[in-house]
């Protein structure tokens, strides 16, 4: 009835590659053919739940075509967010940081509950980068426009409780208790009338099938520009790895 997703690479803090976006398509076509699903949970292996995408992926789109880079950024959108076809309720369980594309993923997610140690950033902006992922598209419901223009355009991070706060997610615990609290939720979806939770969630993201794909093409479109400008994001993602401020 409850199916556990994990972003399964600790050693990098779950960092989004072309090959992790493969590998979770699989599970999800996987997961499609269980009749007996009824939620999912979505978590981190480790420490983390994502620390976004990886660093030598956004290096090589740099080298990489607008029209090349639009298509590439489309596909990568959809790999992640793929979970949300399944056609059941998904939660987040934020276990630890999430930060840039691994911070939308959540948002993208039907319900969230995170660890009050974990930091939440779409620090797009601080990489020299327009944000991806449908950050621009979730965030802005969830929290306000206000609220969103100010986390995305300052690329600020913040805590989980500034996120129960903000109404981004229904819960903040001790890091070790988050799955096992965001399962306690998925199973209290499942314990629900099957049709009764189904229906409601096609009226919930009713919008989504319209306005969400014009949004994602706009960011790929606007991921893009960054990419072919290149030098703001060669320099923020240079100062990351060498752990100092950009120049």
């Amino acid at each position: 009835r409850i199916a556990v997703l994990t972003l399964n690479s600790p050693k990098t803090l779950n960092a989004m590659t072309v090959d992790m976006g493969t590998e979770f398509v699989q599970a999800v076509d996987v997961l499609s053919k269980e009749p007996g699903l009824r939620a999912v949970v979505l978590t981190g292996a480790g420490s983390a739940f994502s620390a976004g995408g990886d660093i030598k992926f956004l290096r090589s789109r740099i080298a990489d075509t607008f029209d090349g880079n639009v298509i590439a950024m489309r596909a990568f959108y959809s790999r992640f967010l793929s979970v949300r076809k399944l056609g059941v309720p998904v939660v987040a369980g934020i276990n630890g940081h999430a930060i840039g594309a691994g911070f939308c993923v959540a948002l993208a997610c039907d319900v969230r509950v995170v660890s009050e140690s974990a930091k939440l950033a779409i620090n797009f902006t601080r990489l020299g980068i327009h944000p991806g992922m449908g950050g621009t598209y979730f965030l802005p419901k969830l929290a306000g426009f206000n609220t969103a223009s100010h986390l995305i355009l300052t690329g600020d991070t913040i805590s989980g409780g500034d996120a129960l706060r903000l109404g981004l997610v229904q819960g903040v615990h001790k890091g070790d208790e988050v799955r096992d609290q965001a399962i306690l939720v998925a199973e209290r979806m499942a314990f629900a009338s099957k049709i009764a939770v189904s229906e409601s969630l096609k009226t919930l993201r009713a919008g989504d099938e319209a306005e969400l794909p014009a949004a994602l093409q706009r960011e790929a479109e606007a991921q893009a520009a960054c990419y072919a400008e290149g030098t703001d994001l060669d320099e923020a993602l240079t100062a990351l790895v060498e752990k100092r401020a950009p120049k």
